[in-house]
């Protein structure tokens, strides 16, 4: 596979399906997460125990791409992310409802594995249309 479908297979295959024993055949031991200029790292443990946690807000979590680009070693993704709210996430309560977000995720692969990490998700967007969080 070249590096977009090892992206997309690790979200759409493996992050959708929770399947934590196939994590190690996409990231790499040593992975780092990137955000801005600040590099943080994770390491395959640290990337499955995230998985691990996001399930326990969203239980039936699924990733989607919708367009991927990429450059050298890099693979810009774009995603639908969809779940249930049934659990606590920032002292926000689980609400039960279904929902919707958006981002972008920018994987480093090098020999097959993403090696690092970064992106962003729009939850305010999701989160302030359901009405789960309000203005001041």
């Amino acid at each position: 596979m070249d590096h977009k479908a090892r992206v997309r297979c690790f979200y759409e295959h493996v992050v959708s399906n929770h399947l934590l024993d196939e994590v190690a055949a996409y990231i790499s031991e040593d992975c780092t997460v990137r955000s801005g200029e600040t590099v943080v790292p994770v390491g395959l443990d640290g990337m499955i125990r995230h998985l691990v946690e996001v399930r326990k807000t969203y239980p039936d979590y699924t990733m989607t791409i919708t367009r991927q680009f990429e450059d050298a070693a890099f693979v810009i993704s774009e995603f639908v992310m969809e779940g249930t709210h049934a659990g606590e996430w920032l002292g926000m309560k689980p609400t039960g409802k279904k929902l919707t977000f958006t981002g972008v995720d920018i994987d480093k692969v090098v020999d097959g594995k993403i090696v690092e990490h970064g992106g962003a998700v729009n939850t305010f967007d999701t989160l302030f249309a359901e009405e789960i969080v309000q203005p001041v």
